[in-house]
């Protein structure tokens, strides 16, 4: 049995100096630890071998780094609406956001053949290279499962089990909750939208989709929903959020969710795997539709450039290096790359007007302008027109 729920006074009301999302970020790191160890303690009890194998990877999985940004957004959703004094349901809720997130990490890496997250062996390689299978098989008995096979199949397996936890925590959550029943809500729309946007994700790169809106419709539903405005709404139902606030929420977690996900675009085709934790070629090998490979293929077509249209053009699912390099070109020559950190930049400064709109009290709004920065690489300015 879960043994019993840590309470965590928030920081006193008035204090500037304790209010932050940081604090919540922090916070919610000892909760998903107290969760985990009550989820490991049930695996034990169904049996051995599942929690050692499966349970603690999961478990190790959740607490192997990440932004925790859905927590700190959620903070903000809540102190917005007018939440203070306890901070147990916002944790907790934020605790469910991080394993939620594990499912969506882990079942991307499957679908996508990616070898590296948060700085280590993605779950199925993982899995992959703890295949149980010994050295050799006795004669007469069935080839074992090939170590690729049974590494995506476990992975799954474990994504869905990090859904499980989730929802149960969540579900929890709301039962205790005053507003239990609009947080369950806007949990339920969420994790419908994430799923959505996979499967449209992984429609185009089968259809060798190219068009702008279908790139944003992607990006919104698997990302900008689920990153920034489902997280900022969930917080708000939590302090009973008006009608007002809850949408001009929504409009800042849109714009904000969208200028993260361009900038993870960005970071995509020109990052660092050393700060990132992850390839920089992937999306481009495996041709992914990204905002960023749209904006390129539009602007080579209206320029001209038949070169840059033929590298971006679809093909092959995974392209050779100097492919990839002639990609990375085509996306810095044709304006793309500009065009969207001009656009991120827009992004950035509209969620910050949007989120002025819900009357939330300074200290409050500066949080908010740092997560901002901090998810979108850039230093959000008024400019641009609200989107």
């Amino acid at each position: 049995m879960p043994g019993p729920r840590p309470t965590v006074a928030g920081p006193a009301e008035g204090d500037d100096a304790t209010l932050t999302a940081p604090w919540a970020t922090s916070a919610v790191e000892s909760v998903l630890e107290h969760v985990l160890d009550a989820r490991l303690r049930q695996a034990r009890g169904v049996d051995a071998v599942f929690a050692r194998d499966m349970a603690e990877r999961v478990a190790a999985f959740a607490l192997r780094g990440g932004k925790r940004l859905r927590t700190a957004f959620a903070w903000c959703g809540w102190r917005a609406a007018g939440g203070s004094g306890d901070a147990t349901a916002l944790l907790r809720t934020g605790a469910a956001l991080e394993l939620l997130q594990v499912c969506a990490l882990v079942h991307d890496d499957v679908m996508d053949g990616s070898p590296v997250r948060r700085g280590g062996p993605a779950l199925h390689v993982e899995f992959a290279g703890r295949h149980p299978a010994g050295p050799g098989t006795a004669p007469g008995a069935p080839e074992p499962v090939a170590a690729g096979s049974f590494g995506a199949s476990a992975a799954v397996l474990a994504g869905d089990l990090a859904l499980a936890w989730a929802d149960d925590l969540l579900a929890e959550t709301a039962l205790g909750s005053p507003h239990g029943a609009r947080l369950h809500h806007e949990w339920r729309a969420m994790r419908t939208e994430m799923v959505a946007g996979q499967y449209r994700d992984l429609r185009a790169q089968a259809s060798g989709a190219s068009g702008d809106e279908e790139a944003l419709t992607i990006a919104a539903l698997k990302s900008a929903r689920y990153t920034v405005a489902r997280p900022l709404a969930l917080g708000a139902a939590l302090a009973g959020a008006d009608t007002r606030t809850t949408e001009a929420l929504r409009s800042a977690g849109h714009c904000a969710g969208l200028a993260f996900q361009l900038r993870d675009d960005l970071l995509g085709a020109f990052g660092d795997p050393a700060l990132t934790g992850k390839p920089a070629d992937d999306d481009l090998r495996s041709r992914k539709l990204t905002p960023l490979l749209a904006a390129a293929v539009r602007l080579a077509d209206a320029t001209g450039d038949h070169e840059a249209a033929r590298v971006l053009a679809p093909g092959a699912h995974d392209r050779p290096e100097h492919v990839v390099r002639e990609m990375r070109a085509a996306l810095e020559r044709t304006g793309a790359r500009a065009e969207v950190e001009a656009r991120t930049a827009e992004l950035a400064a509209a969620a910050l007007r949007h989120f002025e709109a819900t009357g939330a009290e300074p200290g409050v709004r500066r949080e908010f302008a740092a997560l901002v920065e901090r998810a979108a690489g850039i230093a959000p300015r008024p400019a641009g027109e609200l989107v």
